[in-house]
């Protein structure tokens, strides 16, 4: 099942990722086939975040969650997420970013 999260940044998510994106970043390479795409967000490039994005390929929701909150980031400052259900238009053509 494809789903995608969207998260919103806080204030604190600046020292957070400041402290903690050596950690952050292993764990997204150890779940790199559950969560094959994440990266940050910025109003324009170069600019300071202000969330995140990542594409799940999981058996469940509630796995996407678990793994949500077992990220560093999340377990150091909790942030708003949504998490939706989503099908990849044109699903015979495989993307490569």
């Amino acid at each position: 099942m494809r789903f995608v999260v969207i998260f919103e940044d806080s204030p604190d998510m600046v020292a957070v990722r400041l402290r903690l994106e050596p950690e952050h970043l292993a764990f997204l390479n150890a779940h790199r086939d559950e969560i094959p795409m994440a990266g940050g967000l910025r109003h324009e490039h170069g600019g300071a975040y202000v969330g995140g994005l990542w594409v799940f390929e999981v058996d469940s929701k509630q796995r996407a969650v678990e793994l949500i909150e077992q990220d560093p980031y999340f377990i150091a400052c909790p942030r708003a997420y949504r998490l939706l259900a989503w099908g990849k238009a044109l699903p015979q053509y495989l993307v490569t970013l």
